[in-house]
């Protein structure tokens, strides 16, 4: 039996421990920061394979973060993991939401070839009924406005099955692997951080991927890398002026609401550029305190996106200037910060022949014709690419085709679990061909 038989062998025979482990996640789904329970769980397991394993502040720069909750909330969502078993060793490691985890393996002199898998869950309701499987066969999440609604459970589960794969053959392979369990992917939050702390520098291959639907009579399990995902950058915008009795003493009072309704209107009006695709989006507004006060405070939760980092750059000037001019056009104050940032992304054409060739000649998996899906959303992996490939290194980011009920992000998400064996074959695989 070759290497490749034997991978698909064991991911084959692992399959219902991953099912099971992607459902324990699903069930005790925790959001960007929060995924307490979650990272002592993964280091508990591979510190029980054999890796090095990093945790806490040797995973993310604590100052490189974005979008970190409330210390109120991480306390909060920190007692409640405690309180759903999560490892008592490592879980202390996680508090302040210093969560993600990494595992090193060293196999001697070769290439380093990383892996990312994100493990958040999202701020989503998810759906009771019996007709939802989750619902149904009992695991669905217990954490009340927190889902997996986008297969990061899954993610989780392939790197652990891939870790898993990979330690039993160590001992064919040659040079360093670095499974990265990632936080706060939604939102474009975790990567950054993980990049800054450096643990990309000196990687020479980066894989990633994504759970991605397909149709019913499509027989294939990978689409071998992507490319167009927008780049973006997230922002909370605040406005600040002066209360005062909007009968009796209007002119005292400096008025958030005109500066909002200003800004919001001129961002909507922002030029289109030629060179690509650009967004904009005022997600939400919360401002005022009665039908008779002068607002004085306002928040705004905008994002901006472009086809390329030069499209979102300038989307995110335009952007700027708008609403530093509507405030001072009513006598108002604004101040932007940033909560999420994404590039855009191109996987390297060289490593999605290579998974293509392992998957259809060693792995006898079909494979998309597409070789390179083009996404429309954004994706923190971006900055874990770019890092690699300015240093002459190969990244890609592949589709693991799968059937899902319901589009990502839905409250009746959920997918067919035979991608999990699937995507440890194509990543172990790959893995092999490279460090073999």
């Amino acid at each position: 039996m070759d290497i490749y038989e034997q991978i698909t062998k064991m991911a084959d025979e692992i399959a219902p421990e991953l099912v099971a482990q992607r459902r324990d996640f699903h069930k005790f789904a925790e959001k960007g920061w929060f995924e307490m329970r979650t990272s002592s769980i993964i280091a508990r397991k591979l510190t029980e394979m054999g890796y090095e394993v990093l945790v806490g502040d040797q995973v993310c720069k604590k100052d490189a973060r974005m979008g970190v909750p409330s210390d109120e909330e991480l306390e909060e969502q920190y007692e409640r993991a405690v309180a759903q078993g999560a490892d008592p060793e490592f879980v202390k490691y996680t508090k302040g939401g210093m969560t993600g985890v990494i595992g090193i393996l060293r196999c001697g002199e070769g290439p380093t070839v990383a892996m990312r898998f994100d493990i958040d869950a999202l701020g989503v309701f998810e759906e009771k009924d019996k007709s939802h499987r989750p619902a149904c066969e009992g695991f669905g999440s217990v954490n009340e406005g927190f889902m997996h609604a986008c297969g990061h459970d899954g993610h989780a589960t392939i790197g652990l099955g891939v870790a898993k794969v990979l330690m039993s053959i160590k001992d064919s392979l040659h040079g360093t692997m670095k499974l990265i369990f990632q936080p706060a992917e939604e939102g474009v939050r975790g990567a950054k951080s993980i990049v800054e702390n450096g643990h990309l520098d000196g990687v020479d291959y980066l894989i990633g991927s994504h759970v991605s639907d397909k149709a019913d009579d499509d027989p294939a399990v990978v689409i071998p890398g992507s490319h167009g995902s927008l780049a973006t950058t997230k922002y909370d915008v605040f406005f600040h002026g002066v209360s005062a009795h909007a009968g009796g003493s209007p002119e005292k009072g400096k008025n958030v609401m005109p500066a909002v309704a200003t800004a919001i209107l001129n961002l909507y009006g922002i030029p289109r550029n030629s060179a690509g695709m650009s967004r904009i989006n005022v997600g939400t507004v919360v401002a005022g305190s009665g039908r008779n006060v002068i607002a004085d405070v306002a928040k705004m939760e905008i994002e901006v996106r472009g086809e390329t980092t030069e499209i979102n750059q300038y989307m995110e000037e335009y952007a700027k200037n708008i609403i530093e001019g509507a405030a001072k056009m009513h006598g108002c104050t604004s101040e932007m910060k940033v909560m999420g940032s994404a590039y855009s992304l191109t996987s390297d054409q060289a490593l999605m022949d290579r998974v293509r060739r392992v998957c259809e000649e060693k792995l006898h998996l079909p494979v998309s014709e597409t070789t390179s899906s083009r996404n429309g959303g954004s994706e923190d992996v971006s900055y874990m690419m770019r890092r690699v490939q300015e240093q002459g290194g190969q990244a890609t980011f592949m589709r693991i085709l799968t059937k899902e009920s319901a589009p990502g992000h839905n409250r009746r998400f959920d997918f067919d679990e035979q991608a999990l064996p699937n995507a440890v074959k194509v990543f172990c695989g790959t893995v092999y061909d490279i460090l073999g």
